[in-house]
């Protein structure tokens, strides 16, 4: 089954979900599938928060809930006796009010568990209690194409059919765009510089040896920021043993050698505020793109309107740059929402010339291998 990236899933789930039909998430561990469903709930306008629970860890009563006698009128006007079902917390509040029921790690459940969810995402009904009209599922494994890595139960065709599947398997970019607000600087600009140190997806993995994922670049970025505001100050032998715990032995080396670097690395303020546009004379193109990256991930063209001397700053690195960095430099200052920022860069000039006619010779430029 093709796999689509997260922005892709967040446009086609809301969908499905108005319909109340349930969805499963398949993909690796630590690639954000939870915080996924969380962006989601946010976004639908009849939830009331997300209800999680660990299918894995719960036993037949903690998903049927307690039995209790109580006594009827029989059909000839005598008494009887009969078990009724209490349903748990969690799930009497998703029968009494609209929520986003997420179950994860379904495939790890106990059999018992799993035909109780059946009937869950099937009926949306349990033991005689019916879920709330506008509460929806969306469940969560490790399975699908990477079950083998895994110690899970496979899923049998009835028990997938009743949910809309997704294989997801998100891109850097959607990494970087949802991080940008979450880990500190350094962990955000040694990811965009070094894609490569994310996650572990090539390959198997072997047998207790620490990897880096999503996870866990978060949790290091956040203990960091216990220990102290600024990772350059906490010295390389403390930073480097923190790093390895989280993200594994040879990306915790990268690591500390590029915090100990940190202060040669070009900022977007050298750019645009300072002008320092020698500091990148010497750049690849992986480093223009990084640094590009780096300015539509600030929002400073969204949030700052550029002085005259900051357009000409940021207009001599565009003039700098290769074709291609130079055109995905324009189309990010292009989707600002400051309109004055579009037009004053477009109309600015270097050396004589107007920005927007040096984009037109780079659109018009025939690629070599056409000539």
């Amino acid at each position: 089954m093709a796999s689509v990236d997260f922005k892709t899933f967040l446009t086609a789930a809301p969908h499905i979900l108005e319909a109340r039909y349930p969805i499963i998430l398949r993909g690796r561990h630590g690639i954000g599938k939870s915080e996924i469903v969380y962006q989601i709930e946010k976004g639908l306008p009849y939830t009331d928060g997300v209800i999680e629970r660990r299918a894995s860890q719960m036993t037949e009563g903690d998903l049927m809930g307690l039995p209790s006698v109580s006594e009827r009128k029989d059909e000839w006007g005598g008494t009887a006796s009969v078990t009724k079902w209490n349903p748990p917390d969690w799930f009497k509040e998703a029968c009494d009010s609209g929520v986003l029921l997420f179950l994860d790690e379904i495939d790890r459940a106990t059999p018992e568990v799993r035909q109780g969810i059946f009937e869950l995402t099937d009926s949306r009904k349990l033991n005689g209690h019916t879920l709330h009209e506008d509460t929806v599922i969306v469940a969560a494994v490790n399975g699908g194409e990477n079950s083998s890595e895994y110690q899970v139960g496979e899923m049998d065709p009835a028990e997938l059919d009743r949910y809309t599947v997704f294989d997801v398997e998100p891109t850097i970019e959607d990494w970087l765009v949802w991080s940008k607000d979450v880990v500190i600087d350094h962990v955000w600009d040694f990811i965009n510089q070094n894609r490569n140190h994310l996650e572990h997806s090539e390959g198997n993995f072997e047998p207790g040896k620490v990897y880096p994922s999503r996870r866990s670049w978060v949790r290091f970025s956040e203990t960091m920021g216990m220990v102290g505001d600024d990772p350059c100050e906490m010295g390389a032998s403390l930073l480097f043993t923190l790093a390895q715990g989280f993200v594994g032995f040879e990306t915790a080396i990268s690591f500390r050698d590029f915090v100990v670097n940190y202060e040669k690395i070009v900022t977007v303020d050298d750019i645009i505020h300072e002008g320092k546009i020698e500091l990148t004379q010497e750049f690849s193109i992986n480093q223009h793109g990084s640094l590009v990256e780096k300015m539509d991930a600030s929002n400073i063209f969204e949030s700052t309107l550029l002085s005259k001397e900051q357009l000409s700053n940021l207009a001599s690195y565009f003039v700098s740059l290769p074709g291609e960095m130079a055109m995905k430099l324009f189309g990010i200052v292009g989707k600002s929402t400051l309109k004055d920022n579009i037009l004053n860069f477009h109309g600015t000039e270097i050396d004589g010339k107007r920005i927007g006619d040096h984009v037109v010779d780079l659109v018009s430029v025939i690629p070599e291998e056409n000539k």
